[in-house]
């Protein structure tokens, strides 16, 4: 598993280099740390030219070198900085010159901290890559023997693609790693209906989490020989960041979720129930591509 990790030239942040260095060294991976660095401005600017040029590479170096003392000697990675139009592209250049399994990103500086904000910049990334993106949450540490335990795949119960959860559980397969389907409903302290009340609402929403754990336990075990599978798990909760709380999380756990049907095929695309979802979890998020785009594991 190859995984490409991109690093912001301007500003300093630990925690894509932690969940890059947990991803690869949880199945031996080969570790790609990049700094993408703007295209120089060409012979019109002279001098300035040249010296924007050291000023950035410089900057980017730095970084780089950053990013080496974080991984210390915990996994061998080769460092480089790349040129080019935009910091999307440059990313998804790099990623398909060494073929990478994975892009890791960190999240936007407006997040809360111990969540995953998609930026500006991940989120170009995420509408164009053809690759699963892992997006770390703000402030992630992983210690230099740390392993990912466990896998949980975000679904709708219906429509379910019955394939995103295969790759879902291929993936927990692969790295050796318990799975666990998860789906979530949101409940609203007032939404019981006039005359009946919140008991109605609470009523509603025990007869859809049933139906919904029976759901998922069918899915589960059309791939319960490629996983080490546990039970499904349901989140309820007035609002989308109890509902995702309200299954419980491990710290060695990534939250895998399939992109939009929305989105275009063989990319990466996030919904907006899926954007709900990953602002709110407390772990590392992975998105898969559509189906077409998706690397086998």
């Amino acid at each position: 598993m190859i995984v490409v990790v991109g690093i912001d030239p301007a500003r300093r942040s630990a925690s894509a280099v932690h969940l890059a260095r947990l991803l690869a060294g949880s199945v031996k991976g080969d570790l790609v740390v990049a700094a993408v660095l703007p295209a120089t401005w060409g012979p019109v600017a002279g001098s300035v030219d040249a010296e924007w040029r050291r000023y950035t590479h410089d900057a980017a170096n730095l970084a780089l070198d950053y990013a080496a003392a974080v991984l210390g000697d915990t996994i061998e990675a080769q460092f480089l900085v790349h040129e080019a139009q935009s910091a999307r592209g440059g990313l998804l250049e790099v990623a398909e010159q060494y073929k990478t399994d994975f892009i890791v990103l960190g999240s936007g500086s407006g997040g809360a901290p111990g969540r995953v904000a998609i930026g500006a910049d991940g989120d170009a990334i995420l509408h164009a890559s053809k690759v699963p993106v892992a997006v770390a949450p703000r402030g992630f540490r992983a210690g230099p023997g740390a392993f990912v335990g466990r896998i949980t795949g975000a679904v709708q119960v219906a429509p379910v693609e019955v394939e995103l959860v295969r790759d879902m559980a291929s993936l927990a397969a692969r790295w050796n790693v318990e799975f666990r389907l998860a789906s979530f409903a949101v409940v609203p302290r007032d939404s019981g209906t006039s005359g009946a009340g919140l008991d109605a609402g609470e009523r509603i929403a025990d007869e859809w989490s049933k139906g919904s754990i029976s759901r998922l336990s069918e899915l589960l075990a059309t791939v319960s020989g490629s996983a080490r599978v546990e039970k499904p798990v349901v989140g309820r909760g007035p609002t989308w960041e109890s509902a995702v709380a309200n299954i419980g999380w491990r710290k060695d756990e990534l939250l895998v979720l399939g992109s939009s049907e929305r989105g275009p095929i063989s990319q990466v695309f996030l919904g907006s129930r899926g954007a709900k979802i990953t602002r709110s979890t407390p772990v590392p998020v992975i998105v898969l591509p559509q189906p077409h785009g998706r690397s086998s594991f």
